[in-house]
Parts: structure tokens; C-alpha cells; sequence
């Protein structure tokens, strides 16, 4: 039976920008447009037989703890991600479901 979702995972990578006197930080183009092609190009040479996208995303309301990312449908959230975690993330949690937890963020209820 075919998968009602056309992508199993999904990799959402902020890259909202904000003005320069913004009251809160902003993940930013730089480096979220080069994390989006990191993750793009380690999936596609992971050769993943799974469908999956990466993609930029507006705001994702986490911006002291940027550049935020994203996995769906697990809904785990990274902080402060740089070029050097993306293979990290794709190898760990995408290809072997293992949450990479020294970038994890958490929000346990109080």
C-alpha cells in the first residue's frame, strides 16, 4: 500500500532573517541557505531509499537557541546547528533513527 505522505521525513532548516536592530536574533540566510544545500547534497549521497526533502523554513520561533532545525514526523528540534553537524544528523537520526542528543532541544512541561 502506498504512503499517504509523499515525503517519510522532512527537514526543516530556518533561515528567516531579520533587520539588524530586531529585539531577537534571527537564524539568518547565512548560514541557513548553506545548511539547507549541506543537508541536500549528504542526503543525496547517502543515496537514501526513502523519500525525503530538506527545504528552508520561515521563522521556527526558536532564535536564541539558531540556526534551528527540524525533523518530521519525529518533530525533534536542533540547536545552534553548523556545516559540520549536518552529516552528524543525516547519518545518525535520518539513516539510523538515533536522535542526536548533544544538539537536541528539549521542552519539557514544567
Amino acid at each position: 500500500m502506498e504512503s499517504p505522505l509523499k515525503y517519510e521525513k522532512h527537514i526543516f532548516i530556518c533561515t528567516n532573517q531579520r533587520g539588524e536592530n530586531a529585539p531577537r536574533p534571527s537564524c539568518g540566510e547565512h548560514p541557513g541557505i548553506e545548511l539547507v544545500k549541506a543537508f541536500k547534497k549528504a542526503i543525496n549521497d547517502k543515496k537514501l531509499n526513502i523519500p525525503i526533502r530538506a527545504q528552508k523554513a520561515g521563522c521556527l520561533d526558536l532564535c536564541e537557541q539558531g540556526p534551528t532545525v527540524a525533523v518530521y514526523p519525529e518533530g525533534v528540534f536542533y540547536g545552534n546547528v553548523q556545516l559540520e553537524d549536518v552529516q552528524e544528523i543525516v547519518d545518525e537520526h535520518i539513516t539510523n533513527g538515533q536522535v542526536v542528543e548533544r544538539l537536541r532541544l528539549r521542552f519539557d512541561k514544567v
